[in-house]
């Protein structure tokens, strides 16, 4: 049974299309790599400095500095999009996760009306009965309001 879905997925791979771009001139271009800095310490910390022939860049430094010895990671990298624009993305790569900042990244739009003063006031009663009820002031049969 194994070797049939094996057999079954290299098939499907083997007949996939091939992207269009595999064959254009672009992708057989030869872009060199100006630059390629490492350094890499023995207690986990390292920096990464990239510049290729075609103006893609990046710089890169972490440490083990996370929780329980994660990597924790920031840099920058640019680029130029295929329409002209230049791209920066500054990054932060933390127990936060992975946290871009561009003024090409899309922004939330603004929440679309304000929330009414009833709704705040629930929301903060809430929030109190759950400090009270956390430092024991408050029995779980008196009233008060759930989240379930």
């Amino acid at each position: 049974m194994k070797f049939v879905i094996i057999a079954a997925l290299a098939a499907v791979a083997l007949a996939a299309p091939r992207p269009e771009y595999a064959d254009s001139e672009e992708s057989k271009e030869h872009i060199p790599i100006l630059r390629d800095d490492r350094v890499h310490e023995d207690d986990g910390r390292y920096n990464l400095d990239v510049e290729t022939g075609n103006g893609i860049f990046l710089s890169q430094s972490g440490s083990p500095d996370g929780p329980d010895g994660s990597v924790v990671k920031s840099g920058v990298f640019s680029y130029t999009a295929p329409d002209g624009t230049p791209v920066e993305v500054k990054f932060v790569a933390d127990e936060n996760g992975y946290q871009p900042e561009s003024a090409l990244l899309p922004v939330a739009p603004a929440f679309p009306h304000p929330i009414p003063q009833f709704v705040l006031d629930q929301i903060a009663k809430a929030a109190e009965e759950d400090a009270a009820r956390a430092r024991g002031e408050l029995d779980s049969d008196e009233e008060s309001y759930s989240y379930a």
